[in-house]
């Protein structure tokens, strides 16, 4: 594969398969030859593409990020009354984590360096994510469903926290409590249990 056929498939094709690398490897463990092998490319056609390794990993990072806050914000929830918007929220929060378990890694290894790469990619930020989720609560405050006070950047801490922890922790938490964290009737129970954890930390009438 030479430079100048370089595509944008070839670019997510790399992503895609580095992704799986650094997930699974973390940030130290994953090699980029091994990552050039798995592509058919090669390590110094990375490197010119990407600049790095470091470069690659925050292609990673900016990729997985930009899944998540274009799903984030693609949930139709001006349309729905607050309450229900928020049930809707925290529903997808918990859905994109558990389909997505690269990201959890990959945000585990991040926190675990100290996040040294996340502040450089506007992915990871929230500038759009919080005002909209401060404007469902200031709606479901003038609905009369949400009581006042509750910070945005508070309340979206507590919902990626409930969505982390079951995929971040199945197993170790199945292992040592003999829970089945993984059959459908398993995800379907705790997705109630969390979405109803959050309605009830917001209600007005809690």
């Amino acid at each position: 594969m030479a430079d100048d056929n370089f595509t944008e498939r070839n670019r997510q094709e790399i992503i895609a398969i580095a992704t799986r690398h650094f997930a699974d490897k973390g940030f130290a463990g994953a090699r980029v030859d091994e990552i050039a092998a798995a592509t058919a490319t090669s390590k110094r056609m990375i490197y010119y593409h990407f600049g790095s390794k470091d470069g690659l990993y925050r292609a990673v990072l900016t990729e997985a990020y930009r899944g998540f806050r274009s799903a984030e914000l693609d949930t139709g929830l001006d349309a729905l009354p607050a309450i229900d918007a928020l049930a809707r929220l925290t529903a997808h929060s918990f859905d994109f984590h558990f389909r997505h378990p690269e990201l959890v890694r990959l945000v585990m290894d991040e926190n675990m360096r100290r996040g040294p790469h996340v502040g450089a990619i506007s992915e990871g930020r929230n500038e759009v994510v919080l005002p909209r989720t401060q404007a469902l609560l200031d709606r479901g405050v003038a609905e009369g469903s949400f009581r006042a006070g509750i910070d945005a950047a508070d309340l979206h801490m507590t919902i990626s926290a409930l969505a982390f922890y079951f995929v971040a922790n199945r197993y170790t938490f199945g292992t040592i409590f003999g829970a089945d964290m993984e059959s459908d009737a398993a995800v379907a129970q705790r997705r109630e249990q969390v979405i109803d954890t959050v309605l009830r930390y917001c209600r007005a009438d809690r």
